[in-house]
């Protein structure tokens, strides 16, 4: 269910007034999922890459894994058919804290991931190390929470936790929001 729905006739205003242009679609969707402006207008500009070891860290210092931004929301379709994998069984899904709502026990709440309201952004760059950022929709459709896994300082193997509380934020911690151009703030 990957790619472009609609198509928009005439322009629209894109995020801090970028302009989209005619051809570009009007809903853009991963796993069922409406891809926010911003990051369709980072990916468009191809400003949607990895920012560097540094600022990763800055953001997620917990994370040691390396990552690949996935550059196209084709990309972040393919990669994130594999949450559908984890919860095919009962032990990988404990293992992976994945699930699907509704559970026996409630809603699905961190951290736990729930596989049908999220899709990845980035993933390590090693296979074999399972470790991912994520668009977590559980807390807006508009502008989602961005969480990533933790298996580094949880007791539990693995875990989903929270790196910004939507994907706006996230892009201005990593300074993503600047086109090149522009210097970085000290």
């Amino acid at each position: 269910m990957s790619g472009y729905s609609t198509r928009r006739r005439g322009g629209r205003v894109g995020h801090e007034g970028t302009s989209v242009q005619d051809d570009y679609p009007a809903t853009v969707r991963v796993r069922g999922l409406v891809v926010p402006d911003l990051l369709l207008v980072l990916l468009r500009e191809g400003r949607w890459n990895h920012p560097g070891e540094p600022a990763v860290a800055r953001v997620m210092p917990w994370f040691h894994d390396p990552l690949d931004f996935l550059g196209s929301t084709e990309q972040m379709e393919r990669e994130s058919q594999s949450l559908d994998r984890l919860i095919q069984d009962d032990e990988t899904a404990e293992l992976f804290r994945c699930a699907r709502e509704p559970t026996a026990t409630g809603a699905v709440e961190l951290p736990w991931l729930d596989v049908d309201r999220a899709f990845f952004v980035a993933v390590a760059q090693y296979a074999g190390d399972d470790t991912a950022i994520a668009l977590d929709y559980r807390t807006s459709s508009a502008d989602p929470r961005v969480v990533a896994s933790d298996v580094w300082t949880s007791s539990a193997p693995y875990t989903w936790r929270t790196v910004a509380e939507t994907f706006s934020e996230f892009v201005a911690e990593l300074r993503l929001d600047r086109s090149d151009d522009e210097p970085a703030a000290a």
